[in-house]
């Protein structure tokens, strides 16, 4: 079970930080990311993390988004700095894989979602 927490609105350039508790089968769990979905757009990667750091960014969010994660507590963290309007949508915690290829990372989703929590950015 996947269980999120910290959304809200803020003002653009302003911060929000989404934590993601996971519970059950932990053991297994290789990678977790953040994906958003916003109004009439498909899903999308926000940013992974594997159990050992590595880390893949989208290319609309890097130097703003920080991914980190606590892999004693099974808690993955998203924080959003300098948040802009286009960053409105409803995020979710996703348990994945991190893949490496050619010198990068990239994370791979499983169908294993949490509820999805709601940011909003005003300008």
């Amino acid at each position: 079970q996947l269980v999120e927490s910290g959304g809200g609105l803020v003002q653009a350039g302003g911060s929000l930080r989404l934590s993601c508790a996971a519970s059950g089968n932990t053991f297994t769990i290789n990678a977790m990311g953040w994906y958003r979905q916003a109004p009439g757009k498909q899903r999308e990667l926000v940013a992974g993390i594997s159990t050992g750091g590595s880390t893949n960014y989208a290319d609309s969010v890097k130097g703003r988004f920080s991914i980190s994660r606590d892999n004693a507590k099974n808690i993955v963290y998203l924080q959003m700095n300098s948040l802009k309007p286009e960053d409105t949508a409803v995020y979710f915690c996703n348990v994945g894989e991190m893949l490496y290829y050619s010198g990068n990372y990239y994370y791979s989703s499983y169908d294993y979602w949490g509820q999805g929590s709601q940011v909003t950015v005003s300008s």
